[in-house]
């Protein structure tokens, strides 16, 4: 097909065309951000499971090495809420405090897919209000005089080229949508699952009794006293007479 005959049917369908060409290329430019970046946090969650993993309580100092090895990530945003969370409140408002760590990153995972979302949909409606607009135009040369019945038959023919370009671009976009849900899907799982391992490794600095451990987020071995760990209550204020 060449480029005259592109150009040709293109305004038979009245420009609709170059609209959707227009599209086809945004769809493309966001699927192939988006499983980029999609494919970049899956396996920094993998990287933050396997770590978190590695431990039976928070080691904060491992912690906040591997946050700034990759600070940007939604993984790292999550495990840094945890490292900057006072030892005052108590373990379910630190689950909460993870909780919306999570939803916060939840824009950034699925940013973008809304784009997608519509142009599966615009895509077809496109193409059909080309076709209507080339056949239109094409029925119109019925009215002169002599028009050739093979004149008409090709301009239906080439009208119909927009609503196949419009079916091609939405099983195209619907494709990579449901790919992209997919991952979102399980970066939002990672996210949580690393939520919930941060939340169990929490809760051995915590008694029973409420009171907070002074020494459980120290690595072993080590003597340094943890100065963002406070114990409150009676009990507390003993604990802390008997330190101090």
């Amino acid at each position: 097909m060449s480029v005259d005959t592109i150009t040709h049917i293109a305004r038979m369908s009245g420009g609709i065309l170059y609209l959707m060409a227009v599209l086809l290329l945004v769809a493309l430019a966001v699927a192939i951000e988006r499983f980029w970046a999609l494919s970049r946090m899956q396996d920094q969650c993998r990287i933050w499971v396997h770590e978190l993993k590695s431990h039976t309580r928070v080691d904060a100092r491992a912690l906040q090495a591997q946050v700034q090895a990759q600070p940007e990530a939604p993984a790292s945003q999550v495990v840094a809420m945890a490292l900057s969370h006072s030892m005052d409140d108590s373990l379910e408002h630190f689950s909460n405090l993870l909780e919306e760590a999570v939803m916060d990153q939840a824009p950034r995972v699925d940013r973008g897919l809304w784009a997608l979302d519509t142009i599966v949909t615009l895509a077809p409606l496109l193409g059909l209000l080309g076709t209507i607009i080339g056949m239109f135009n094409t029925f119109q040369a019925l009215s002169n005089p002599g028009a050739a019945t093979q004149a008409v038959t090709g301009g239906v023919g080439e009208a119909l080229v927009a609503t196949a370009a419009g079916l091609f671009i939405a099983v195209l976009g619907l494709v990579a949508f449901n790919g992209l849900n997919q991952r979102v899907r399980l970066v939002m799982h990672q996210l949580e699952r690393i939520k919930v391992m941060l939340t169990n490794r929490m809760a051995p600095h915590y008694r029973p009794d409420g009171v907070r451990s002074m020494a459980a987020l120290q690595p072993a071995g080590s003597a340094q006293r943890p100065t963002a760990v406070v114990a409150t209550g009676a009990m507390g204020q003993v604990l802390q007479q008997k330190i101090a």
